[in-house]
Order: structure tokens, then sequence, then C-alpha cells
């Protein structure tokens, strides 16, 4: 058998959501996989109106941002639904909000209807947010629960993505064991629920690959006593960027900086969960005043910005954010910094000052280098540019 690449485990959806520990079994060790990465359909982004808005905080800072350049991001925007007593009763949230443009409300003059861009999370409770009757509308929140003020109804055009069937996973060059190996023995046709992790040469778990119904096997051709396997997903599959993403952390965590840097936006974009997936959590934070200097020669597009500044936090492959909302919970403390002030050396800033924020895309516009600025200063931590 070659060296493996996968590592099949049982799979207990409900124990996981209880939090049991020692339920999971692993299964097989497995040489590759095919038909396993796919990019998936691009996100359905909307267009939303916030009617009879009382704007506040960042909210409003937005507002004047739009109104000057066209458009101004607000990041996750959370609805909290309120009854007839304005007690929160429910959340429902958009993320990636643009602020587009406001006008003044024809039901009341004293506040706006404001346009926003933005795209549901699967997490939602429910497709559309409903108040009770009575309802004075919602109270809308960033992600760290600051205010941005209320609005009192909240109007949508949703597009509808068709679904096509997908080919099911396949787990080449398979050593079955434990009980997979005796349900193959058996000749049992339910083989069970399956996980699949992407693992290191040392055999350590890097990522979850995918997850599914194992349903079927066949002897290998790569090996006596090897089987292929197939599995049904359920989950999503890795984008294509992961596969290239996969090989760099092959041998383990990277030892040397800016390996992210070889691929495109969207390897870079895979490269943040995968370190996020990695990150070495209950290390003491360095103190505040740390001095950490970020590496911007490449720097050319925002997730180049995440990569580099998780590895100025916490060394090769580290991670400290993959947007404004997460960065700001990192700044909070426990991802490896004290809390600001602290002081970022910004070497080569040219390269991002030259390629952040131009990106011609319809609909979602990538974050410009001075709204990187304004959101660290605002944030408490002193920026140097070199």
């Amino acid at each position: 058998m070659g060296e493996p690449k996968y590592l099949l485990l049982s799979y207990d959806r409900q124990a996981e959501f209880e939090g049991e520990d020692g339920y999971e079994e692993t299964w097989a060790l497995c040489e590759d996989a095919a038909d396993l990465f796919a990019d998936p359909p691009a996100p359905t982004r909307g267009t939303y109106e916030l009617l009879g808005c009382a704007p506040d905080g960042e909210l409003r800072t937005a507002l004047t941002r739009a109104r000057a350049a066209g458009s101004a991001p607000l990041g996750l925007l959370t609805l909290e639904i309120l009854d007839k007593s304005g007690t929160a009763v429910g959340e429902w949230y958009l993320e990636d909000v643009r602020v587009l443009e406001d006008r003044p409300c024809v039901r009341d003059l004293t506040r706006r209807d404001i346009t926003i861009e933005g795209r549901e999370p699967d997490h939602n409770p429910t497709d559309y947010p409903q108040c009770p009757p009575l309802s004075p509308g919602y109270r809308l929140l960033r992600a760290t629960g600051e205010r941005l003020g209320t609005c009192r109804d909240l109007a949508r055009v949703r597009e509808v993505r068709d679904e096509s069937l997908e080919s099911p996973l396949r787990l080449l060059g398979c050593s079955p064991r434990g009980s997979l190996r005796a349900a193959l023995d058996a000749g049992e046709e339910d083989l069970g629920h399956a996980k699949v992790l992407r693992i290191d040469s040392s055999g350590r778990a890097v990522q979850s690959a995918a997850e599914g119904e194992l349903r079927a096997w066949i002897p290998s051709a790569r090996g006596p006593g090897l089987v292929d396997l197939t599995v049904d997903l359920w989950s999503e599959r890795p984008p294509l960027a992961a596969r290239e993403v996969w090989e760099l952390w092959g041998d383990g965590r990277p030892a040397e900086p800016n390996r992210w840097a070889r691929g495109d936006a969207d390897g870079r974009q895979f490269w943040l969960r995968t370190a996020r997936e990695n990150h070495i959590y209950g290390r003491p934070d360095q103190p505040s005043g740390t001095v950490h200097h970020l590496d911007g020669r490449h720097i050319t597009d925002e997730p180049g910005f995440f990569c580099a500044l998780g590895e100025a936090v916490n060394g090769p492959g580290g991670y400290f954010g993959w947007g404004l909302d997460a960065l700001a919970d990192c700044l909070c403390g426990r991802w490896g910094a004290a809390a600001p002030p602290f002081l970022l050396v910004w070497h080569d800033a040219h390269v991002a000052r030259a390629c952040l924020g131009l990106t011609p895309l319809i609909g979602y516009r990538p974050l410009t280098f001075e709204e990187l600025l304004a959101f660290l200063t605002e944030k408490g931590v002193e920026v140097r540019l070199e």
C-alpha cells in the first residue's frame, strides 16, 4: 500500500451533536480519492430592502460611505426579531452585506429605506424572518452585538438555484479494519455512515474532507487485500483549490512562510479554512504592545491579506481571521495576540495599495486597502506602512 492520504472513520451524527467522546472508529486508511473535489455554485446574493430604518453606529457610517463611493461593506448583519413589547424573540442573518443606497421612507420621512446586498447563510433558522403580530420590526446588530439601529420591515428578491445530481465519492486503495472489515467479510449491505479526513504524511488529521453513506465496495487494483469504497455524500465537496492546499500541508504544518502565496484567490481562501482548523488553541497570547511584522509582498487580493496577517501573528500556517467579523473576534484575544494596542508593521504596503479592491465584480466588491487600514485603526491597532 502506498502512503495514505485519507482516513475513513465511522460517523454518528447524534453522538457528535451530543458531544460524546470516543464514538468514532477508524475504518480504513485510503491511498487516494476520486470524484472528491468540486467547486460549489457561486453563492446566491440577493438585494434586500430594509424598510423604515433608524440607522445607528456603523450602519450610519456605511450609509455615508455608500453615498460617496456607490457602496460600502457592512459584514454580517443580524436582524433581531421583536415582539410587540420590543423583546427579542429570534434572530435572522445576512452575510457579506454591502450597503448600496438609501432614500427617505415614504411612510415616515424621519426614517430611511436602505438597499443592501447580501447572502443568506445555511444556518438561518428559517427561510424568511417572520415578525409576530403588532411587532415594531427588527433590531439591527453586528456580529459583535453592536447596535446598528432598527427597521420596520424587510423585503427581498431571492434567486433559486437548480439542484443537480452528483456522482458518489470513490475511496481508492483502502485497507479496511475493525467493524468495517467484519462487515465486508460478512457480506453486509448496510455499511453505515462515514467521515473522510485528509491526513498528512505522519497520519495526523489535517482537515475534514467529506461525510456520507458508505454503500458499496469492490476489490482494489492497487494491491491484494485492498478495496475501493463508494460513498454517497451528504456534505459539500471540498473545492478544487483544496487539492493544492492539502498537498502543501502534506508533510504537516508549513515550516516556511508564504506557501499560501502559490495559490490564486480561491486557493488562498481555502488556505484560510485549513489554517483555522489547524489553529493551536490554548497557547498564551503574545502580550499587548508586541510588534507584528506583516509581509506584504504577496498581498494582491483580500484573502492574501488575511493569510499574511495570520502568519504575522501566529507564524507559518497561522490564522488570525478570514474576514472583518472574524478579525474583530481575533482582536478580542485568545487567538495568538492579546487585545490591542499593538503595532503592525506592514512591509511592502505598496503592493496592497495598488491591488486591493480593484477586481471588477458584479455584486460583492473586495475590501480596499484604505478600508482595511481604517478597520485596523478603529480597533486600536497601530499600523506602520513600510
